[in-house]
């Protein structure tokens, strides 16, 4: 079956890890028509349009995506076009699997962790202003709609592939109201599903208890501030930001991303990591109902880590980007 796929290179080392992740793609024999667009400064320097209309449209035609990382200026400039994406699509969950590779070193074994986390409100509403000089207020939305929505996800999810257990992260303690709300969603969707267990933990203690003992968590669902920084807690136990994928999921298209950022300093150097980028397309070929294909490159993957002599520098390696996913390939059509 031939897919239609809409692909946004990005910008900094996006457009290697696209290309690496392209070629491992074509080596599984996948059948994909590229509509490829780009957002973010390279887009307005082409189009005049951070987000361009080119690029939605193509998203709602094909209705789904793979994403390279796109820089985010800090404190100034445009906003997030990942969070942008997210709103005006409605890709209310984020979906992103924690789990060591073989063969790659870390202080835990067995760390296998779904993290959910609601991606359309909280403090990333983006709603802020200035009180008087000095002075600024943002905004913490937390509804009943979205947050009955990402619990029912969470635990569809866990019904489906068999998780036993379901986190729900808050602060509870002093943002009654708003984190209240979201924990008394949850709690009438834990209801319905009595063969999953079901858990409350704070914020804090959470981060705590994910150093000291991960393989106590299964599923973690999280407002979209609390998941952000989990999620990105969570890749540090299995290597880093390079090794970990993403997805964004709505009732009509999804966009799957590696969760690092851009790396600007790298960018051309033939020194990025693959790895987050073509794992990000193994969970769309999934979506797809590719699911051969999608187990013959994770299996691809995960025997050049095993292998153990092709490392990039995040992993304190020297193999360059070229020589990693020639390894895949290899694995792939060998």
């Amino acid at each position: 079956m031939k897919h239609k796929i809409t692909l946004i290179p990005g910008d900094g080392i996006g457009p290697e890890v696209t290309a690496a992740t392209l070629k491992v793609i074509e080596a599984a024999g996948l059948e994909v028509e590229w509509e490829t667009v780009n957002a973010g400064k390279d887009a307005f320097e082409k189009h005049g349009q951070y987000l361009p209309d080119e690029l939605m449209q193509s998203i709602q035609r094909t209705r789904v995506a793979i994403k390279g990382p796109i820089s985010t200026p800090i404190g100034k400039g445009f906003s997030s076009i990942n969070v942008a994406l997210r709103k005006a699509l409605t890709l209310y969950a984020n979906f992103r699997p924690i789990k060591n590779l073989p063969g790659v070193k870390t202080r835990f074994d067995d760390v296998d962790i779904i993290v959910v986390r609601e991606n359309t409100e909280d403090l990333y509403s983006g709603l802020e202003h200035v009180v008087v000089p000095g002075v600024v207020e943002s905004l913490k939305i937390i509804t009943a709609e979205a947050s009955t929505r990402i619990a029912r996800f969470a635990f569809e999810y866990a019904r489906k592939h068999a998780r036993r257990k379901i986190t729900s992260v808050h602060k509870a303690n002093i943002m009654k109201l708003s984190d209240g709300l979201f924990l008394e969603c949850v709690r009438n969707i834990a209801q319905l599903y009595p063969e999953i267990t079901y858990e409350e933990m704070i914020v804090d203690n959470t981060c705590m208890q994910m150093v000291l003992d991960p393989q106590q968590f299964d599923v973690m669902l999280l407002e979209n501030l609390y998941g952000d920084i989990v999620s990105d807690l969570g890749a540090g136990l299995v290597g880093g930001l390079g090794l970990v994928p993403g997805a964004n999921l709505g009732e009509s298209c999804a966009i799957f991303e590696p969760v690092h950022g851009s790396a600007p300093k790298i960018a051309g150097k033939n020194m990025a990591n693959p790895t987050a980028m073509i794992l990000s397309a193994v969970l769309m070929f999934q979506h797809l109902g590719e699911t051969e294909k999608a187990a013959l490159i994770a299996s691809a993957v995960e025997k050049v880590y095993a292998n153990g002599k092709l490392r990039t520098a995040d992993l304190g390696g020297h193999s360059s980007t070229s020589q990693f996913t020639e390894a895949v390939v290899q694995h792939i059509v060998n």
